[in-house]
Parts: structure tokens; sequence; C-alpha cells
């Protein structure tokens, strides 16, 4: 009598366990992807995540870079459950077509999230200079799927699947490069001109306690505003490390911010920190404005400022980034 051999149970699993990373994948970019349209603060133990979402990285062809990331997860899920849902007979042919077809698609998928994984990696280490938990764990996710979409399935042809890594990692490097290629451009203008950024968002690592410095330079009506905002008791609740204040800082610039009383809701915080005050506000995420007994929360233009404060001095203001237009 001759046993018929079984199947590993890694062939058996591989696709529901694919499906099951994919998942996490997609929950961690859609919540990026959250974070990110709202301006709010994403929780993370090491304060550097809002570096990296804040920066010229995270936005591609104007979209949040997490939003591609969570279509490619939701993509590789469907990829791997697809066939699953074409019924269980061994001799379905929809089946059959269905797990060639998706084998090699969660293949290139696989590939190409690893390869873009790496490189945004490298940019965490080299150029934002900033750990981010959740670009690490997708980083490991990316690994992951490769790795269970090479060993979960019988290829019959090694070559086929050398022969996709190659291409499929050319491709994405080389569109990788492309598309990164005039923000690593900006990256390096913004840094050599010092003085009037062309963009609101911060360069480098945070000094402890403090922030980035100020770059941006304040008009006549940036300093009134200021005032008058303090003269009515407007307040603006912070977080040192947080780069969205930094963006406030800049709209305003470094003659008229320090006119602003900032409540600093980080203990760690080197000027008169308050997260006492925070905490009693209700403060949520960072910056966020209390305008007569309002709160305002995310970034302000400084003619909203203006607008809600009843502020009626001169409104030609010098600093208006493209992110607020």
């Amino acid at each position: 009598m001759i046993r018929r051999r079984s199947t590993p149970w890694i062939y058996r699993y591989s696709r529901l366990l694919i499906a099951a990373i994919a998942g996490c994948g997609a929950l961690t970019t859609a919540y990026l992807t959250v974070v990110k349209f709202t301006q709010s603060s994403a929780a993370c133990p090491t304060k550097s995540c809002d570096l990296v979402l804040a920066s010229d990285y995270a936005t591609v062809f104007g979209l949040p870079l997490a939003l591609f990331g969570f279509v490619a997860y939701a993509s590789m899920a469907v990829f791997a459950l697809a066939p699953l849902a074409a019924g269980t007979k061994q001799k379905n042919e929809l089946r059959s077509n269905l797990e060639n077809k998706t084998w090699l698609l969660l293949l290139a998928g696989a590939i190409a999230m690893s390869v873009f994984s790496g490189y945004l990696i490298y940019l965490l280490l080299f150029k934002i200079k900033a750990v981010c938990i959740y670009c690490i764990a997708s980083a490991i996710f990316s690994l992951s799927l490769l790795t269970l979409t090479i060993i979960g399935h019988a290829w019959e042809d090694l070559g086929q699947i050398f022969f996709t890594a190659i291409v499929v990692g050319m491709v994405t490097l080389i569109g990788t490069l492309g598309v990164y290629a005039n923000v690593n451009k900006s990256v390096s203008d913004a840094s050599i001109n010092s003085e009037q950024p062309a963009s609101p968002r911060p360069i480098g690592e945070p000094t402890l306690g403090v922030g980035w410095p100020i770059r941006s330079t304040s008009g006549e009506a940036e300093i009134e505003l200021a005032r008058h905002l303090t003269q009515i008791g407007a307040k603006e609740y912070i977080a040192w490390w947080c780069p969205h204040c930094h963006e406030q800082k800049e709209l305003f610039g470094k003659q008229a911010y320090p006119e602003i009383k900032h409540i600093d809701c980080d203990p760690q915080g080197k000027d008169d920190p308050r997260p006492d005050l925070c905490q009693a506000a209700g403060i949520q995420g960072f910056p966020t404005w209390e305008i007569n007994g309002k709160l305002y929360p995310n970034v302000q233009p400084l003619k909203k400022l203006a607008q809600l404060s009843g502020y009626k001095g001169p409104s030609n203001f010098k600093n208006f980034p493209k992110d607020f237009q």
C-alpha cells in the first residue's frame, strides 16, 4: 500500500498567514494615514514618529505615503485570500487558476514592498535621522510577507523567483529613486538656506527640551497678531518635539513667536513645562489653540487665528507655506 505524502503545514496555512500579516500592515498604515490627514500626533514611545510623518518623505504625489502602504497591504491580503473564496475542491479550475496567478502577484508585491521598505529604512537612518516604530514594523511585515511567499509555495522553477526578484526589484528601486529625486533636492536646498526656508517642516534632530530653531523671519503683521493673541488670553498648547508645533512657529517667525503664550505639555520641556494644565484643558494633540474658551487643534493659518481672535491690525502676513494656502 502506497501512502500519499502529506502536504507540509506551511503550504496549507501560508495564505492565511500572509493575509494576517498584510492585515496588520493595513491597520498600521491606515492609522498613520488618519494621523497624517488630521495632523494629529501619533502614539509613539520614541517621540520621533511625528518627525518622520512631518518630513517631505512622508508625502508622495501630494498624498500621505501611508495611504499607498495601505493599498499595498490590502492588495496583498486580497491576493492571498482570493483562491480560498473560490471553493474548497481540489479540482476546482477557477481556484487553480487563481492560485497560480496570485502566487506570482504575491511574489512581485512582496519583493516590491521589501525593496521600498529597505529604502525607507535608509532614509530613517541617514536622511531623517529618527526612529519610527511604525516604519520598522512595516519593514518587518514586508520581509515576513516575502519570506512566507517564497517558502509557503511549492515553486517548480526556482529561476522564476530569481528572475522576478531582479526585474521587480530593479523597477521598484528606479521608481523609488525617481519619486524621491525632487524631495532629496528640496531638503538639500532647505539645509543650505537656513534664513528663510522653502518648507515649514523641521530639518535634523530637535534639541532636547527645546525643539528646532525657528528659521523664518517675522513681519509687522505677525508680531502684532502674536501680541494681540497674548492680550486676549489666547494660549497655544505644544510639545517641544512636535513637528507640527514647529510648523506653527515658522508661520509666526522668530521675532513674533516669543510674544505668544505657549504651554509645553511635555515634562522634559525647558520652557516652563505645565503638563498639568494640558491635562486639565483636555489637550489630545499638538498644537492646540485655546481662544476665547474654545479649543482649536492642529496648525492654524495666521488669517484664521486673526479671524478667531477678532484681530483688527495689519494682515499682510508674509509667511504662507503651501501647506496652508
